[in-house]
């Protein structure tokens, strides 16, 4: 009955939806990474967008007022993702929050003597379990290849949903779950001890800092520098691939 119920709504915002062409080509030329989507995968796009702004709540922080243009681009970004997975990836909360700039977390983190130390994090980007997504606009504005905010924070939605974010996610039924898990094992290792011999990477530095980070940051170049990742870890890339259901080095 949900289901029903769900499809229907869905089926009656798309045929209400009033979207403007002209903001539909001035935000999706803006990302290049779209380059090389079917017609058929463009208007599923555009449909996931629509959907997507009708069921989550977008809100302004220290006195942003997010445009239609803003509003519009983040949907895009977040559902370029789930484009072959469903919008019901994204299931189970509704609220992003946009600052105009970076924003401060207070965190707190206990030494091994037992000592508490409280810190200000200052933040491009944060998703939590069960709540809102955290953006600062002008890192979304920042995207480039190999960068993106809100690639970055939706990956670890649906890391979220998939399992512990400790260790990788699950991998999708039907997948070699035996060599998932291994080839991230195997690239994430290789890809710390780069860092720690203080090697240049493509891949940004912070990926090393836990599996969720290594997976949020592929994520986001797997669709924004797919070439590259697909040089460097090819075995990675496949399995990404067959995730994300998608193959962007491909279609760019």
């Amino acid at each position: 009955m949900l289901s029903f119920f769900k499809t229907w709504r869905r089926k009656r915002a798309l045929r209400r939806a009033r979207l403007d062409p002209a903001l539909w080509r001035q935000v999706s030329d803006a990302l290049p990474f779209l380059r090389g989507l079917t017609p058929a995968e463009w208007q599923r796009l555009q449909d996931f967008a629509v959907l997507f702004l009708d069921e989550k709540e977008m809100h302004g922080a220290r006195g942003f007022v997010p445009t239609d243009a803003v509003r519009l681009s983040i949907a895009v970004q977040a559902c370029l993702p789930v484009l072959n997975l469903g919008l019901d990836a994204y299931d189970g909360w509704v609220g992003i929050v946009i600052y105009p700039g970076e924003f401060k977390v207070r965190r707190a983190e206990t030494d091994a003597s037992g000592v508490v130390h409280e810190f200000d994090d200052e933040l491009s980007g944060e998703a939590w379990p069960g709540g809102p997504v955290i953006l600062s606009w002008q890192d979304v504005e920042l995207s480039a290849a190999g960068y993106n905010v809100v690639i970055h924070e939706f990956a670890h939605k649906l890391h979220m949903s998939r399992g512990n974010m400790d260790d990788f996610p699950a991998p999708h039924s039907g997948m070699n779950r035996e060599l998932w898990l291994t080839t991230w094992d195997t690239a994430y290792d290789e890809f710390c001890a780069q860092v720690d011999r203080g090697m240049d990477t493509v891949i940004d530095p912070y990926a090393s800092e836990q599996p969720a980070e290594f997976f949020a940051v592929l994520s986001e170049a797997f669709f924004t520098l797919p070439q590259a990742v697909r040089s460097i870890y090819p075995e990675l890339y496949t399995q990404l691939a067959q995730f994300y259901r998608q193959d962007p080095a491909a279609r760019l």
